[in-house]
């Protein structure tokens, strides 16, 4: 019986984490199937966000409340601005370049972050103040029940979001063909800065929720979530909302369970080894779909 707990309990857990991978993989996800562009500078938006909710709480003082929906406005906008100056100047440009802007993009913020708050990690109690549930002898934390919470709730309004409202349409058509979304009216700049506005203001639900679970603030603690969502998306299927929760959640638990019962060393490397086993039987990811592209 005790073994059982004992998975339930890392089940559990990596319920937790993958939900927060989850919410990071939708922003890549979305960047990639709206604007074609994978954004490496989003893990260190969840950096930013982190800062953010601690500049709001624990500086200006303001209220709980009011801190987050600042945060989340704050890396919405920094988002925003992040697509105007740094990836539409190169939506047409080779991948390459994109991709060592969007490398550039990330060491700024890092940096950025280390002249303003320094090196020295910064304890930060976490903000969730919910008590825990007991069911039996399994312990679900305030953190645990919040976050997962939190990951449906998000999750549900995205998706009612994309295929309910006229934006969630616009971003579909775009995503589809982009030319002819522009030839019907839709305008193709406002849909790709409203995707990467959600996908940042995920990422600091995701950073709000990650410092809650870790407590402390460092410049690099968005680089190592950021890699590990950028898997889960690729492992869902790049592209795919649906696949991006999926990978998220799944990824969360394979490396739970890896660190458990075979090795806290190995765990990293047992994470990427699934993907590419993923990757060799279905190139598309778990719930990608191959698309033909005729030349």
């Amino acid at each position: 019986m005790s073994l059982l707990n004992s998975i339930l309990e890392q089940l559990i857990n990596g319920l937790r984490t993958g939900s927060i991978y989850a919410l990071i993989a939708i922003g890549y996800t979305m960047v990639y199937g709206i604007a074609k562009m994978i954004n490496f500078a989003h893990g260190d938006i969840i950096m930013v966000g982190a800062y953010a909710l601690y500049v709001y709480s624990s500086i200006l003082k303001l209220p709980l409340v009011a801190a987050i929906i600042l945060t989340v406005v704050t890396c919405s906008v920094l988002g925003i601005i992040t697509e105007k100056i740094a990836y539409k100047p190169l939506r047409n440009a080779p991948s390459l370049a994109v991709l060592i802007t969007a490398i550039g993009m990330s060491f700024l913020l890092q940096n950025v972050a280390l002249l303003i708050f320094k090196a020295t990690p910064i304890p930060f109690a976490s903000v969730v103040n919910v008590s825990g549930i007991r069911l039996g002898s399994l312990y679900l934390s305030g953190t645990t029940l919040v976050t997962l919470g939190v990951t449906v709730i998000a999750m549900v309004a995205l998706t009612l979001f994309v295929n309910k409202t006229k934006a969630g349409r616009a971003m579909r058509a775009v995503s589809e063909d982009r030319g002819a979304a522009e030839l019907m009216g839709i305008s193709v700049n406002a849909t790709i800065s409203l995707t990467f506005a959600i996908g940042s203001g995920l990422a600091a639900v995701a950073g709000i929720l990650y410092i809650s679970q870790y407590e402390t603030l460092m410049p690099t603690l968005g680089a190592l979530p950021g890699i590990k969502a950028f898997v889960a998306a690729v492992l869902g299927g790049i592209g795919s909302i649906p696949g991006a929760m999926f990978g998220g959640i799944i990824l969360g638990i394979i490396e739970s369970l890896s660190k458990a019962y075979i090795s806290t060393q190995l765990s990293d490397a047992i994470v990427y080894g699934v993907l590419v086993v993923v990757l060799l039987v279905k190139p598309s990811g778990l719930l990608g779909k191959l698309k033909i592209e005729k030349v």
